[in-house]
């Protein structure tokens, strides 16, 4: 079978769908995903209509958070399979016309890499420890931090050395995650030079492309001079500029990825980088997919947008414009594994925001109304041109697990702000393929590495395919359409504007939103798909969505 997206610079219009292994299919029944189980559902991801699977962390690691605390790039961690495994994966993708894009990790790598635990028995100022991010400390004995940064999970971004055998002074190390997660030092050619050979050594196996983590975190300003506010990565409520926060989005970063890319175009077939970069305003993150950089980044304005019509046509056309500047895509995105998923977010009263935390003890979405909108704004993400990316269980419709029970959270961030961050373990839950049995059909033994909340039985493979009327289907049918109308390499033209509305022509295709709570009237032309029924009226229920056949025939 030919693969998805045949076509020359195949991920111009490619829907990606993003597989969390630890919470996909377990084949071994030890209650963690596995690469084993996405080999096994790998014919209900062709049937879904995707191009592409973006496979998160599965490398070597200590598992300090959830993988993206890498100990060895160039090995499979033994809880996912192995790298032959990986190898096979990639085989049977492509069989199925698939392309796999892998997670890279290099930011920072776990404190049990190989180098870091030469760094910590290494004289300061050593090779090994210019590798890192070493720094003395201040004070008349170094015990205070080098500078005032602090970590994106919470508290300070720095961790001392223990005390050194020989009694000379103790260093600290910078982390601008967790304090397992060194960050690396980038302007040493020694660290850029490791990881041309680890991506290397996974193109030689196949891989179409890889996703970059904290792609926009990797240079330093020089000096590492102070910094008064946390070190988040950029949300919706940040209107700061880039050059306000000294440890992102520094120029130096896209000299790496210019490397990469000839590295790339090196291998036959078109192979791909997707930058997740949080950078403000769009006009930087334009930079990242300038022609001789990368070939994708996420849209996290889309992702963070508020269900508001006007908001989502502002951040729409602004996208399109800062990407058309640089020649590239826009890559749409609306859920991941770092934040609630949008099933839930639209269910809040803040409709689309994104909580610290929506547990027992903050706010509960609607979770009808948040599926209703759901299945509506996906009519707006798949009609655009450009790329989509899906999150896995978003074609089901599956909300967060809002109220999981602090003794089973995982999180980093959530222990690291002793629990003032709800963290990432609601949005991680491992998958339901059937109604019944242990685990929902996760796997055969029961063991779950987090808890599912009891209604996802009701979001279960095995019910929604039985359902014509289902999320499964809905997304299924929309696919189909997108590749059959050629919308990702459409042009958006708006229609004229109406309050509570976004309406846009892509080719031969109406799409209307209707954000309100009123019913709106619908154009001429044939009902292709919708995400709730239209009565003879011909109108459009609130918090719906329709795509209409405008062709000429």
């Amino acid at each position: 079978m030919t693969q998805n997206g045949s076509h020359p610079l195949w991920w111009k219009d490619a829907v990606i769908y993003q597989v969390y292994p630890r919470s996909f299919a377990d084949s071994d029944g030890d209650g963690i995903g596995d690469l084993p189980g996405i080999i096994d559902h790998m014919p209900y991801l062709e049937k879904l209509g995707i191009d592409a699977l973006w496979i998160s962390p599965c490398f070597q690691s200590p598992q300090g958070d959830a993988g993206y605390d890498i100990s060895d790039y160039r090995k499979i961690d033994p809880l996912f399979g192995t790298v032959e495994d990986y190898e096979a994966l990639i085989r049977e993708a492509h069989d199925h016309g698939l392309r796999v894009i892998a997670d890279m990790v290099p930011n920072h790598t776990s404190d049990q890499h190989a180098w870091f635990k030469e760094a910590m028995v290494s004289e300061p100022g050593s090779a090994a420890r210019e590798r890192y991010l070493f720094r003395d400390g201040k004070g008349k004995s170094g015990d205070e931090p080098p500078n005032n940064w602090q970590s994106v999970f919470g508290g300070i971004a720095w961790t001392r050395e223990p005390e050194r055998k020989d009694g000379k002074p103790r260093q600290w190390y910078l982390h601008l995650f967790d304090s397992c997660q060194p960050d690396l030092n980038w302007d040493n050619p020694e660290v850029r030079s490791e990881f041309e050979s680890v991506l290397r050594f996974w193109l030689d196996r196949g891989v179409d492309g890889f996703r970059i983590d904290v792609a926009h975190g990797l240079i330093k300003e020089k000096g590492l001079p102070p910094y008064t506010e946390r070190a988040t990565m950029v949300g919706e409520d940040d209107d700061k500029t880039p050059s306000d926060a000294p440890m992102w989005d520094r120029d130096g970063v896209h000299d790496i990825y210019r490397s990469w890319h000839k590295l790339l175009a090196s291998y036959p077939g078109d192979r791909m980088l997707v930058a997740e970069a949080w950078v403000k305003p769009l006009s930087r993150l334009a930079r990242y997919v300038r022609p001789d950089e990368m070939q994708q980044t996420f849209n996290f304005d889309y992702l963070l947008c508020r269900w508001n019509a006007a908001k989502y046509r502002e951040i729409i056309t602004d996208s399109l414009e800062a990407m058309h500047e640089v020649g590239a895509i826009t890559a749409w995105v609306m859920s991941n594994h770092d934040t609630v998923r949008h099933a839930s977010r639209l269910g809040l009263k803040d409709a689309g925001a994104r909580p610290q935390g929506i547990d027992a003890a903050h706010e509960q979405p609607n979770e009808a109304l948040g599926l209703r909108r759901a299945r509506a704004v996906i009519f707006m993400t798949l009609g655009l041109p450009g790329s989509a990316t899906l999150y896995q269980g978003e074609e089901l419709g599956l909300p967060d697990h809002t109220t999981l029970d602090r003794k089973y959270r995982q999180d980093p961030a959530f222990f690291r702000t002793e629990g003032k961050e709800i963290g990432r373990d609601g949005c991680r839950i491992p998958m339901p393929w059937k109604a019944d049995g242990p685990s929902l059909g996760f796997n055969e033994s029961g063991e779950l590495w987090l808890p599912q909340p009891k209604q996802y039985k009701e979001y279960a493979v095995t019910v929604e395919e039985k359902d014509p009327h289902s999320t499964l289907a809905l997304y299924r049918a929309l696919l189909t359409q997108r590749k059959k109308f050629h919308l990702g390499r459409g042009v958006l033209k708006w229609a004229a504007p109406r309050e509570n509305v976004v309406e846009f022509t892509n080719g031969d295709v109406r799409v209307v939103l209707n954000c309100g709570n009123e019913p709106v009237a619908l154009p001429p032309g044939d009902i292709l798909v919708a995400s709730h029924e239209i009565g003879e009226d011909k109108m459009l229920p609130a918090n719906a969505a329709v795509w209409i056949s405008v062709s000429k025939a």
